[in-house]
């Protein structure tokens, strides 16, 4: 595709499969990106992102599902190796996978913590170390993390993912100071309670959460994954070339400040 706010560009989403993920990814294909896919290595994941790039291969975008276990330092590598074989040197990289669970505090164990964290918070550290030099290259590299309104509100359940979304605003800004004077930005959406598929198997009953979250949004309905891809595609296009070190609430006027 050769027109569009993000033509010529090459974007690495992870968690692409469904979701967030998912939504990003089609949203930066219909503003001209080429788009890798990176899923979880399950059949599931694994399917549905197949899927979703044969529909944007259908639409004329270059899309390449590829698999990685992003708790996997070398995987992570090679992820990134795989989208620059595929699809060319990187321009955009999107760090969006990311493991929940809602479990009480002590029941946590030293390995759910670690893995949280590897794939959370190290994998969005080792994405961008891996792209770097192609961002840089480019000169127009945007790295986009994603945070949780969770680690603004501390909502108890998930000390471990909570933790995790918090130290991505950190990472985020003290990353947006490393890189900034090589020309790449560095910034993070912070999604408030989004309905995804995720959610649905956590929580299927829709009216009982929406009661919880109306009484605590502004704007009074649920989420979609489509309310954030105009944040991402924002961050990742010239629109927002002077932005960098920043954390976007997309919550529906949950958090303010």
């Amino acid at each position: 595709m050769d027109e569009g706010r993000l033509a010529g560009r090459v974007a690495l989403v992870t968690g692409a499969s469904r979701g967030i993920g998912a939504a990003v990814a089609r949203a930066f294909a219909a503003e001209g990106a080429s788009v890798a896919l990176a899923h979880e290595p399950v059949p599931a994941m694994a399917a549905l992102a197949e899927d979703l790039a044969t529909e944007l291969r259908a639409s004329g975008t270059k899309a390449v599902a590829l698999s990685a276990d992003l708790a996997d330092p070398d995987a992570v590598d090679d992820l990134v190796a795989g989208t620059r074989a595929h699809l060319g040197p990187l321009d955009v990289v999107v760090a969006n996978a990311a493991l929940s669970a809602r479990t009480p505090w002590r029941d946590i164990t030293v390995a759910d913590w670690d893995r949280v964290f590897a794939v959370n918070l190290r994998a969005s550290w080792l994405l961008a170390r891996a792209a770097y030099p192609d961002l840089v290259a480019g000169g127009r590299g945007s790295i986009i993390t994603v945070s949780s309104v969770m680690a603004r509100t501390g909502q108890a359940g998930a000390l471990h993912y909570t933790a995790s979304k918090a130290g991505i605003i950190g990472l985020t800004r003290a990353l947006a100071r490393e890189a900034g004077p090589d020309g790449v930005r560095v910034n993070a959406v912070m999604p408030g309670a989004i309905r995804t598929e995720h959610e649905q198997e956590l929580d299927p009953d829709a009216d009982a959460v929406f009661a919880q979250i109306a009484a605590v949004q502004s704007l009074k309905r649920r989420g979609s994954a489509d309310d954030l891809t105009g944040t991402f595609v924002y961050l990742a296009s010239d629109e927002s070339a002077f932005v960098t070190g920043q954390v976007l609430t997309v919550d529906g006027g949950w958090v303010f400040g």
